[in-house]
């Protein structure tokens, strides 16, 4: 009797176990999630788009014209004309990112910059648990600008 409820505790240890074990994350999709900006002006929600990721942006801080709330702005900045009446809120500002084991990172993206209407290339990575660096560049990493979000807890 003893080693039939030793060896039930055991199964059931090991089922726990393994059900956790399915539940860690993988470490591509480590980015996803709401991230907010070092300089908390803006919030933004990565997540995995098929073979890619890509961010949203979910907020943004409109205290520089109190008249035009957030859920009010457009894309007027935007080069294609159809595209400046869409709402900056929920549009996509990443897009395109994939993972690259060897590295840790995410590579290959575009990022657009809703104030001026360009894009970048662009490439992310955690730098730290918790901190996730965004690179905007034209051709080389080096010649670009970087920015740093700190994940925002659920």
């Amino acid at each position: 009797m003893a080693k039939r409820i030793f060896t039930l505790m055991l199964f059931y240890c090991f089922t726990c176990f393994s059900l956790n074990a399915n539940k860690a994350v993988d470490p591509c999709d480590m980015i996803c999630g709401k991230w907010q900006s070092e300089k908390k002006n803006c919030i933004v929600e990565v997540s995995h788009d098929d073979d890619d990721y890509v961010a949203r942006l979910v907020w943004f801080d409109d205290s520089d014209d109190p008249s035009k709330p957030m859920e009010s702005r457009v894309d007027v900045n935007n080069p294609d004309k159809k595209l400046r009446s869409r709402k900056l809120v929920g549009m996509n500002v990443l897009q395109g990112l994939v993972y690259k084991s060897k590295t840790n990172s995410w590579e290959n993206g575009m990022i657009y910059d809703a104030q001026t209407g360009k894009k970048w290339n662009a490439a992310a990575n955690l730098i730290a648990p918790g901190k996730l660096k965004v690179t905007g560049y034209w051709h080389f990493k080096f010649i670009g600008r970087s920015m740093i979000f700190n994940r925002v807890s659920s």
